[in-house]
């Protein structure tokens, strides 16, 4: 089951906090929906560096960034 974490309308650094508890939650993969740029990068450096693999999605004027766990992503 996709986890989905919504930090639109936050400002750092409580979508890059909320995106840690759900990677260390350990359940893959992991949905966030949000609504800046600065989020989106903040986010996905973080996640990286947690060794996840991040696809982002443009949704109209947001963005949906997908992690998944490194050994899922050729699943």
């Amino acid at each position: 089951m996709t986890v989905q974490v919504d930090v639109r309308g936050l400002s750092c650094p409580q979508p890059v906090i909320l995106a840690q508890k759900a990677i260390q939650s350990g359940e893959f993969p992991i949905e966030i929906l949000m609504d800046t740029v600065t989020s989106r990068e903040n986010v996905r450096r973080m996640a990286e560096k947690k060794g996840c693999r991040v696809d982002v999605e443009v949704v109209g004027d947001e963005f949906k960034v997908v992690l998944t766990r490194q050994d899922d992503a050729s699943s």
